[in-house]
Order: C-alpha cells, then sequence, then structure tokens
C-alpha cells in the first residue's frame, strides 16, 4: 500500500517549509519530501551572510521589487499584503529569533545566523505533525484522485494535493538545481528557461586595472542600462563585476543583445561642476583628478584605460563610464535565477490550471527580485498564500 498524505510537499527549502507549516497548522496531514538528506541546505548558506530575512521599506515600494515576463499585474500587491515583512518577523519572533533592521533598511536575525531558526522552525513541524521524507528526488507525477508521486529511489506515495517548491537553478548543491524543469514540461506545463539572476557579470580588464582594483569596490556610484539606474556598488574582480547594483540590472542586462552599463563615479556632482573643480589644470588630469575628485583606487585604475588631455572629456568618463559586458556567471554561482513555470499556467491561487490540486510556491515560477531580503520574503509570500490555497481548495472538495 503506497503512503497517502491529504498533502505532500516536494522540496524542503524556505517556501517548503513554510507551506508544510501553513498547512499542517489548518489541521491536515502533511508530509514534506526532498531529495536532500536535510531540509533547508540553500537556506543555511543564505544565512552565511547573517540571513537577510526581509527589507523595512514600505509596502508599497516593496511590491515594485519583483519581476517577471508575463506576470499578473497584481500579483505581489496580494501575495506581500497578504504576508507582508512585518507578518515575516512576527513570525521570527513566534520562534524566538529576535530580528533587528540594518541602517540599509535590511533586516536580519539578531544573531546573524539561519541555524538556530532552522532548528526551532523544524522542531515547529515535527510538532504540528509533519512528516519528513528526506533522500526522495520527485522525478514524475501521474494524474489520478489522488496524486500518485514517483521518486528516483524507486519509492511512490499519493496525495489529495501536491505543492512543489523544488526552488531555481542556483547553488546545485544544496539541491536546487533546476532538475524538475524537463518534467514539468514532459506534463504540458509552458517553462521558460532558467538563467542566471543576481550575479555578476564578465568583462575582461586590462591586467593593470586588476593589479590596482581587484577585490575592491566601487562605492556610491549610479549605474544604469536600457534606461534603468540602479545605486549601490560593486566589486571589480577577476572575471568582471560583481555586487548589489548590477544584481538590480540582470534582467535588463539580459534581454540586451550587447549588454553594457554606464557608471557614474561623481552622481553628486554635475559635469560641470567636476570641471571647474579642474580649471587650472594643465598636465595629468588623471592625477589631479584622483585629488581634486577624490578618486577611490579602483575607480582611478577604471579611468586609467584611456590617455586624458582636457578635463571636460575626462569629467564625461567619470559621469558616464561604459563597459560593455561578455555575460552572466554561470547559473551555480547566482544567488538566485529567473526563468521558470510561466505566470500563465497558474491561476490567482497558484493552481495549476491544468492539474487541481497541484500548487506552486518560491522560485519553481518565473519571478525575479533583487537581494535585500525580497528573495526570502517572495518564498514565504507565495508559500503562505499557496497553503492556504490548498486548505479551501481541500475544503471544497470535502
Amino acid at each position: 500500500m503506497l503512503p497517502s498524505s491529504q498533502v505532500a510537499v516536494i522540496g524542503g527549502g524556505p517556501a517548503g517549509l513554510r507551506a508544510a507549516e501553513v498547512a499542517a497548522a489548518a489541521g491536515l496531514q502533511v508530509t514534506l519530501y526532498d531529495g536532500k538528506p536535510s531540509v533547508g541546505r540553500k537556506f543555511l548558506v543564505a544565512g552565511k551572510g547573517g540571513l537577510n530575512l526581509t527589507h523595512g521599506e514600505s509596502v508599497e515600494r516593496f511590491v515594485t521589487r519583483y519581476s517577471g515576463p508575463d506576470q499578473p499585474g497584481e500579483m505581489w500587491e496580494r501575495l506581500i499584503h497578504h504576508f507582508p515583512p512585518s507578518a515575516l518577523r512576527a513570525w521570527a519572533g513566534e520562534l524566538g529569533v529576535e530580528t533587528f533592521q540594518a541602517t540599509s533598511g535590511r533586516i536580519y536575525p539578531r544573531a546573524m545566523k539561519a541555524a538556530p531558526l532552522l532548528r526551532r522552525w523544524i522542531e515547529r513541524l515535527r510538532g504540528l505533525g509533519v512528516r519528513f521524507e528526506m533522500n526522495h528526488r520527485w522525478i514524475s507525477l501521474e494524474s489520478g484522485a489522488p496524486y500518485r508521486l514517483e521518486f528516483s529511489n524507486e519509492k511512490s506515495a499519493t496525495a489529495d494535493v501536491v505543492i512543489f517548491a523544488l526552488g531555481g537553478g542556483s547553488w546545485k548543491k544544496t539541491g536546487s538545481d533546476g532538475a524538475w524543469l524537463p518534467a514539468f514540461e514532459k506534463m504540458g506545463i509552458a517553462c521558460h528557461p532558467l538563467a542566471p539572476a543576481n550575479c555578476g557579470w564578465e568583462h575582461e580588464w586590462p591586467g593593470g586595472i586588476l593589479t590596482a582594483a581587484e577585490g575592491k569596490p566601487l562605492k556610491n556610484i549610479h549605474v544604469s542600462a536600457g534606461g534603468i539606474t540602479a545605486i549601490g556598488e560593486l566589486m571589480v574582480t577577476h572575471y568582471g563585476l560583481e555586487g548589489g547594483a548590477i544584481y538590480q540590472l540582470g534582467a535588463v542586462l539580459r534581454a540586451m543583445p550587447h549588454p553594457e552599463i554606464s557608471i557614474d563615479f561623481k552622481p553628486t556632482f554635475t559635469h560641470e561642476q567636476l570641471v571647474t573643480k579642474m580649471q587650472s589644470v594643465r598636465r595629468d588630469f588623471l592625477a589631479e583628478a584622483k585629488v581634486r575628485w577624490k578618486l577611490s583606487d579602483p575607480v582611478h585604475a577604471i579611468l586609467s584605460r584611456k590617455i586624458w588631455t582636457d578635463a571636460a572629456s575626462l569629467a564625461q568618463e567619470a559621469k558616464h563610464c561604459v563597459i560593455t559586458l561578455n555575460r552572466p556567471r554561470p547559473i551555480d554561482e547566482a544567488i538566485s535565477s529567473a526563468g521558470g513555470v510561466c505566470w500563465r499556467e497558474l491561476d490567482p491561487n497558484l493552481m495549476l490550471e491544468k492539474f487541481p490540486g497541484i500548487f506552486l510556491a518560491g522560485e519553481m515560477i518565473d519571478w525575479e527580485a533583487p537581494t535585500g531580503g525580497y528573495l526570502m520574503q517572495g518564498c514565504f509570500a507565495s508559500a503562505t498564500h499557496a497553503a492556504k490555497s490548498a486548505v479551501e481548495w481541500l475544503a471544497t472538495k470535502a
């Protein structure tokens, strides 16, 4: 006889764990399956940076951080309003994990660790009766009443409702490898290819620039691409550029046939103001600019790609330094991924139109957001909505 549950959750990342929690708290019998020996592996990797849970900006601003092709216009407004950052902080508090808001607006556990929170979370889930089946890598689903699930360990199970939360394609070692995508396409579910998001981009630096700038930040800059401007920092690396400012422009850059960015190294000054500071200079304009414009070593190194014979041209470069990009870094290095199940396959309850009783949550769906707490919040909010919808759907079938 096959093991049976009212709700099967496939995937043990933050979206899967949250979906299991919501469904179990509603009194349903829940089994969570994951292909790895333990749950929360990507959650723990994210915790190495302090575990940025969410962000403290206004909800009105917060919801604008999410993007994706064919995304329903008000989807994220509903998801975030139903489970806003304040709810996520309250949830952590219920687990005995105090949070704080940094000057950047990012919200972290006071201990800046993921492991204590994950341990308490798993304890809560076990207390709610959630069963954990590890080393169960999902490979296929057969329609029926109930649904039949097949796993790579040659085991099977059935469930009345299935919530998939298998993640995107970044950080393969954690189990987030996108291997589910061919199976979904075989089921006739339209998906966009997975692509790296929140990742570095490649650019071939001259050796001299790397000697002076590699590993050093470009601070207080504005970075533009495709008419969009991001404010933040970049880091010069041996392969190109990394950092929050370029992460924010990932979707724009991927859409450009010849991706490039323009950096304003001195956004608080106009071109005319920079030239005025250099009026008495007659030679070695770059050396004088480093002092008078207070250029950092990496900025000075990047501007040294050319020889400057007048202040106006150098000021133009400082305000509009174009850097061509070759390609994004491999998806396994990316913090998150774009692509996945197309929104048109889902109803407003995050249920697959072609498979009633099958719900999706987290990064399996084709959305993306910048770093800063938006990714984690998106996983929690979508999982909460999907699980509540699953509970309501089951109630209609009772």
